[in-house]
């Protein structure tokens, strides 16, 4: 197939604009990104590059009509929808409606948004009880990338994209309109499973606005809970979540949102966070991994299981950010299990990201940013120091997206387990910090300094196909979360008599613990310039990050030679 110069217009260097970039540099194209900053400027910076395509994977903004008008370079928009729906709410109608399938539907741009003809189109079946964000990232994400590849090599060809027809039978999508808060609204004498279905539907974005302990607030990260008691109540505090009462059952919620006074900003936070202060007469409820292993509670963000020789331990927090205190609890879990009699402790992430590093909302709202950031980065450090300690054999298994430290955590495993098409951000830099979590010990371990270096300072994604090649993970595994789930437990069982990994045993017999101290204590010496004393403006890129700022431009790493005007072109 012909290299095609591809322009990658998208909102945000994304997950998904990540996974479109990086299967196009695979296939042997010459993808380059432009963020949308403003109308003028993406016309500028697209209407002079030599661009054969534009495909948008993800992208808010209404394109230009003079792109979209272009005789010969046909813009691509990558809409979360079946053939025939319109409208930016698609995946929180396809949720709230509780549909069993749905798809995506790539179609070129014209005037009337999602209106153009249709150039691609996948379906999928919706997995039962999923989040906004979990559907995005997973099935949706597959879905994009089939229809991406399907336009790249239809494109060249004599293929003609089919006008889009309402008449058609096959045609079932329609024009639907912006979710507003008023289609997202409940009441807490509804069923637990109706409101979790709302709250899900607007996960990661814009949240559901509901009544709660005398307050307006945006609810996040429901879970299913069988107390009950009078709705609305709160019942309970478990770690950073609060439990409410519904209808029927209760509801665990992980994250709040204030809903913001005119002239103020609000971000999410862990629900016990916002609260502080309305829950002295709430019960507070404290099971473990150290004291209670083996529960049965409905909501465990950390929990344990032993499947003959190998001990599991799974952790789950909301987007795999890490506060101090996600990463005390880990600790504790992790030194109880490391005592159990097993041979193998297999640390895992749950059905979201696995682990994107610290906790950058809880550090932005705290009296002090640069401590707090201080105090979660030494906590993480922690946390890695009892997965280099272990006695067991570590496998680490990547269920998710990892980024930055919450990579490195991963990393200090002895072996690192992926699911299929999940991607990594394997660098610090660009969010102002030098990088913690023992890499300069793990990361040179697993793919040499040189590989190490390049991947840190370039400070590009890569995919688990990648990651295999580069000796960063050992093996990939199946992309369905469940299968992939079983797979692993399965892998792991076999890692202490399979011929292959009598490297990585051996490697862990001759560990040294005092070079590993010297790269924690190294590293840390440069984060204390960054995070306390702000030296690469950490402070601002959190605040930006949390905050949503849109970007001012986009970064000149995404940015492709062919893509970046001559002198002649400039003079023209």
């Amino acid at each position: 197939m012909q290299s095609l110069k591809i322009i990658l217009l998208s909102t945000a260097f994304n997950g998904l604009t990540q996974r479109a970039w990086l299967d196009l540099r695979q296939s042997g194209h010459r993808p380059s990104v432009v963020l949308f900053t403003s109308e003028d400027e993406v016309c500028r910076q697209i209407e002079q590059a030599d661009a054969d395509l534009v495909i948008c994977p993800f992208l808010k903004d209404r394109v230009p009509e003079q792109l979209w008008r272009h005789p010969t370079r046909p813009v691509i928009i990558i809409h979360p929808g079946i053939v025939g729906d319109r409208g930016a709410s698609a995946l929180d109608w396809a949720i709230s409606n509780n549909l069993e399938r749905w798809g995506v539907t790539a179609l070129q741009a014209v005037e009337e948004m999602d209106a153009g003809p249709v150039w691609s189109t996948w379906e999928f079946k919706v997995p039962a009880q999923v989040r906004k964000s979990e559907l995005y990232n997973g099935p949706v994400a597959d879905a994009a990338i089939h229809c991406i590849r399907d336009v790249v090599e239809k494109f060249g060809s004599d293929f003609v994209p089919v006008p889009l027809d309402y008449s058609k039978p096959q045609v079932r999508g329609r024009l639907q309109p912006n979710m507003k808060q008023d289609d997202r609204s409940f009441s807490w004498h509804d069923s637990a499973n109706f409101i979790k279905r709302c709250i899900d539907a607007a996960d990661g974005q814009p949240g559901v606005l509901a009544s709660l302990a005398g307050g307006q607030y945006y609810l996040y990260d429901a879970h299913l809970d069988s107390r009950s008691g009078t709705p609305g109540e709160l019942l309970a505090v478990h770690d950073d979540a609060v439990l409410v009462a519904c209808g029927d059952r209760s509801l665990w919620i992980g994250s709040l949102k204030r809903k913001a006074r005119p002239g103020t900003e609000h971000f999410k936070l862990p629900a016990r966070h916002v609260l502080a202060g309305q829950l002295d007469g709430v019960p507070h409820l404290d099971w473990s991994v150290a004291s209670e292993p083996f529960s049965d509670e409905a909501y465990q963000p950390i929990r344990y299981r032993e499947s003959g020789h190998v001990g599991e331990l799974t952790f789950e927090f909301y987007n795999g950010a890490m506060s101090t205190e996600h990463c005390q609890r880990l600790v504790s879990a992790l030194q109880w299990a490391k005592a159990r009699d097993t041979q193998v402790l297999l640390f895992k992430g749950g059905r979201g990201a696995f682990c994107n590093g610290v906790h950058l909302n809880v550090i932005q709202a705290a009296p002090v940013p640069g401590l707090e950031a201080w105090n979660n980065i030494q906590a993480i450090d922690d946390v890695c120091k009892e997965l280099l300690s272990a006695r067991q054999l570590v496998v680490s298994g990547l269920t998710g997206n990892a980024g930055a430290g919450g990579l490195m955590l991963a990393l200090a495993a002895d072996v690192v387990l992926a699911r299929a098409n999940t991607l990594y951000n394997p660098h610090y830099k660009s969010m102002g910090l030098y990088g913690s979590e023992y890499w300069t010990y793990s990361l040179p371990r697993a793919v040499g300094h040189a590989m190490a270096h390049k991947l840190t300072e370039e400070c590009l994604p890569i995919n688990a196909f990648q990651a295999l090649q580069m000796g960063m993970v050992q093996e990939v595994g199946p992309r369905c979360p469940d299968e992939f789930g079983l797979w692993l437990l399965q892998r792991a069982n076999a890692v202490l008599t399979e011929p292959k990994y009598q490297a990585l045993r051996e490697r862990k017999a001759n560990a040294d613990p005092q070079l590993m101290q010297h790269c924690r204590n190294a590293e840390l010496e440069q984060m204390h310039l960054d995070m306390v004393q702000n030296r690469h403006g950490f402070a601002e890129k959190c605040s930006g990050f949390v905050y949503k700022r849109k970007t001012c431009c986009t970064p000149q790493r995404l940015i492709e030679d062919w893509a970046v005007p001559q002198p002649d072109t400039l003079s023209a």
